[in-house]
């Protein structure tokens, strides 16, 4: 059993003794703890938190425990059913709610299910939030409300629907043109929440055929649920059989999106934010943001429109922070993940799958030969494996200073920037490993560049 405390969330594997996986008296404690913090913070007067969640099989069980929680801290729950996580997003600032909860653990296997915690504005707790949850629950330092100041329960399941309401009103996503184009589209939903939202969405931009993989969302995952190449072998056979002029797939709580082109490639997972980056561009000359583990190709791209391209530490929140500073008009992470401001600042599948279409309508390409316009990388994604006795922290310090005639970045572990490739170092939070991913412009390139860094660090820590 595992249990994970960290400021992205709670997660946890259901089952298992207090403390050691995502339980009732876990959940409740955490829920607990979160409702504390929210009544003390927020500036809405509404008393509403917005609970959503996936498609997961422990989904009900959990979410009998939120709601039940929430009304014995004197919360109105606004239950929005089965809904995607931009879904959820969206929904607490449309019923002005205090803030939000969503069950899910993303990508994790069935086993798992997580909270994800959201502020006012629809999105994730940051840091010293986050930290500040852990604290209070940590201390059971919260107090339940008594009778007369119950909570009570709202359901209303037409959240779906609102959201992809909102995508069609975006000013850069042209239903006329999709329609125009007459798409036939296929689509991976891995039996979740995305088989709900995806096809609903692909039918009101106008996409002429549908083909489905796995959209009943009863949360038995086909396969791995996290988009990964090796993961989607039966989406991209159907695509090689011919038909189709895209896939897409996302993840169980539909927050990231990996493309497949009309041959059965891969468009890559890190391409998705180009692409679509590339499109709003075109259109609405800005900053962009992605994080440090992100391609260099979204860089290039938003050079090549005069603009300036700023990088972030790994995870959402940080993300979002940046892309506020800096003003930026599109963002998000490698992982397929598209933030976009005019919408909401939260990663959107439906989003970045409209805007996508209408790119692909607008330049009358096929998938494959627009992505081969962009620049060509690779990444490579290893691990090193670390003991105890290792002090991490020195480590990735004598790695900066072997490396400080390049450009060296430490916002988040170590970034070195060659002329014609990068390598990123990151401690794990969970694990006892340095995370290590480079890119190049070949995979054999990208592969060898982690290979001699790993090799630096495993000499380093030997003595």
């Amino acid at each position: 059993m595992s249990l994970i405390k960290s400021i992205s969330g709670i997660r946890g594997t259901i089952g298992g003794k207090a403390g050691e996986g995502l339980n009732p008296l876990d959940i409740v404690k955490f829920t607990a703890a979160y409702a504390t913090l929210i009544r003390k913070t927020t500036s809405v007067n509404t008393n509403k938190i917005v609970v959503g969640r996936d498609a997961r099989i422990s989904g009900e069980m959990v979410n009998y425990c939120v709601v039940g929680t929430l009304m014995g801290m004197g919360f109105d729950v606004v239950n929005i059913g089965l809904a995607t996580t931009p879904t959820t997003e969206l929904a607490v600032t449309m019923e002005n709610a205090c803030g939000g909860i969503i069950l899910t653990a993303s990508h994790n296997p069935k086993q798992w299910n997580a909270l994800k915690l959201l502020n006012e504005k629809g999105e994730f707790l940051n840091a010293a939030e986050g930290n500040q949850v852990l604290e209070i629950a940590a201390r059971e330092d919260f107090l339940f409300t008594d009778v007369d100041h119950l909570g009570k329960v709202t359901e209303n399941f037409i959240y779906t629907q609102k959201h992809i309401e909102s995508v069609l009103a975006l000013d850069l996503v042209d239903v006329d043109a999709i329609k125009a184009a007459g798409f036939t589209v296929a689509v991976d939903c891995v039996n979740s929440v995305g088989g709900i939202a995806i096809p609903a969405l692909l039918e009101a931009l106008g996409v002429k055929k549908i083909e489905k993989l796995y959209c009943d969302p009863n949360g038995q995952f086909p396969h791995n649920p996290e988009p990964l190449p090796a993961h989607l072998t039966e989406i991209s056979s159907l695509m090689k059989k011919g038909g189709a002029d895209v896939g897409f797939v996302v993840d169980p709580d539909v927050d990231r999106l990996a493309i497949i082109c009309e041959n059965g490639d891969m468009f890559g997972e890190e391409y998705t934010l180009v692409a679509v980056a590339d499109y709003i561009l075109k259109h609405t000359p800005g900053n962009t943001v992605s994080n440090l583990s992100s391609s260099r190709a979204l860089r290039d791209v938003t050079r090549s429109y005069g603009q300036q391209y700023n990088a972030a530490a790994v995870g959402e929140v940080n993300v979002v922070t940046k892309m506020k500073e800096t003003g930026a008009v599109i963002g998000g992470e490698g992982n397929g993940g598209v933030i976009y401001p005019a919408s909401h600042y939260g990663r959107d599948a439906l989003v970045g799958i409209a805007l996508f279409l209408t790119h692909l309508a607008k330049e009358k390409k096929s998938v494959s030969a627009l992505r081969a316009t962009y620049p060509p990388y690779s990444i490579a994604k290893q691990k090193v494996q670390l003991t105890p006795d290792i002090d991490v922290d020195a480590l990735l310090k004598a790695v900066k200073e072997k490396y400080a005639q390049y450009e060296v970045t430490d916002i988040d572990g170590v970034k070195i920037d060659f002329p014609d490739k990068w390598v990123h170092l990151r401690k794990s939070n969970t694990e006892p490993i340095i995370r290590v991913y480079a890119e190049a412009k070949t995979p054999e390139l990208a592969e060898e560049t982690a290979a001699e860094v790993m090799a630096v660090i495993e000499e380093m820590a030997k003595k």
